[in-house]
């Protein structure tokens, strides 16, 4: 690595540090200077879902039915209609070039994901969403991303299962979906045997969740808003996000389960949600943990996170200026347990 590139991978790891992206968030430069481990660092006996469809040539089909939707892009919910393959960004601020900010092991994410090895992650340049309060905003929406190929993601995630990584975490990975398909495909051929995470904000279209219908092993999701004028409001007019999130929170469910840490403390497969509770109820928190209570079993994995900030554009907005108090997320916490969730990750209280 020459001294230019070192200079910019610092930088990105410290300003994802600064953004406390993760729960429990520690330090992504410490995590990084821990010992490298043997690899792979996941159970014996388990095999990825996508290992199956690379070996039927199902997933190379899969990533080329994804790339095409980039014709007219169709890959989020806005349905931009961008001709990405041409060159043209779509509302996300992407073309068909595949931009990555970092990839590292990341020690602030869940602790079932994370172990001792870290969670193997690959920060996406750019966003569908892009939320005014987004604590990662200069990779989201700042354009903080080097162009890679496709076969420089395949080297990343086999590099970071070389590590000692215990999965493969893509960050926001919507807009680039098609890439992550091809390259799971080639990294597949050359031995990766590491889980899927799909870190996703979770407004998703469910034509292109049925895509993933076996290449996903874990899927985190955000389930950042129940009131669609909120998300029109902080997420650039996304008023569809409430009943979208619904949607996919099933069918995401209906792919790979609850999930349940191993007998070995790490997550191998299922729906991990995480809720970010925000000041003023502007989230509708109550009515986050109602539905899935309603709709999904009492012992799905839930994740109330406490960390919000104001970040990015959120000082524009007085009711998100603030950071959460601490009764405002106890509250949530004596909620959630009351409505009979039984699987929850709960945070030490904001300052």
């Amino acid at each position: 690595m020459d001294g230019r590139s070192r200079r910019k991978f610092i930088a990105s790891l410290s300003l994802l540090a600064m953004s406390g992206f993760g729960p429990g968030f520690t330090s992504i430069i410490a995590g990084c200077r821990q010992k490298a481990k043997s690899a792979p660092q996941v159970a014996p006996d388990f095999e990825p879902g996508y290992l199956r469809l690379h070996r039927g040539g199902e997933l190379k089909a899969r990533g080329e039915e994804l790339w095409s939707v980039m014709e007219s892009c169709r890959l989020c919910p806005r349905q931009c209609g961008a001709m990405r393959l041409d060159g043209n960004k779509g509302f996300c601020g992407s073309t068909s070039q595949l931009e990555i900010a970092a990839h590292h092991p990341h020690f602030g994410e869940e602790r079932s994901l994370v172990g001792s090895g870290g969670s193997g992650t690959i920060f996406l340049a750019n966003c569908g969403l892009r939320c005014v309060f987004c604590i990662n905003w200069q990779i989201s929406q700042g354009g903080a991303g080097e162009p890679r190929s496709v076969e420089d993601m395949a080297d990343m995630m086999l590099h970071l299962q070389e590590i000692g990584c215990h999965n493969i975490n893509v960050v926001t990975p919507t807009h680039y979906s098609p890439h992550i398909v091809l390259a799971l495909d080639i990294a597949a051929g050359k031995g990766l045997r590491l889980p899927l995470v799909y870190n996703t904000c979770g407004w998703e279209r469910l034509e292109i969740l049925r895509k993933l219908d076996g290449v996903v092993d874990i899927y985190l999701p955000d389930f950042k808003y129940s009131d669609g004028e909120m998300a029109s409001k902080y997420s650039s007019g996304a008023d569809t996000y409430p009943e979208l999130i619904k949607t996919a929170l099933l069918e995401m469910h209906r792919q790979v389960g609850v999930a349940k840490p191993a007998d070995d403390g790490l997550m191998y497969r299922g729906l991990m949600i995480r809720h970010l509770v925000m000041p003023n109820g502007v989230s509708g928190t109550k009515e986050v943990i109602d539905w899935i209570a309603e709709n999904l079993p009492k012992n799905t994995y839930f994740n109330i996170m406490s960390q919000y900030r104001p970040m990015h554009k959120a000082f524009e907005y007085p009711e998100i200026s603030r950071r959460l108090t601490r009764r405002e997320y106890t509250e949530v916490v004596e909620y959630a347990r009351q409505a009979g969730l039984t699987n929850l990750d709960i945070q030490g209280s904001p300052l």
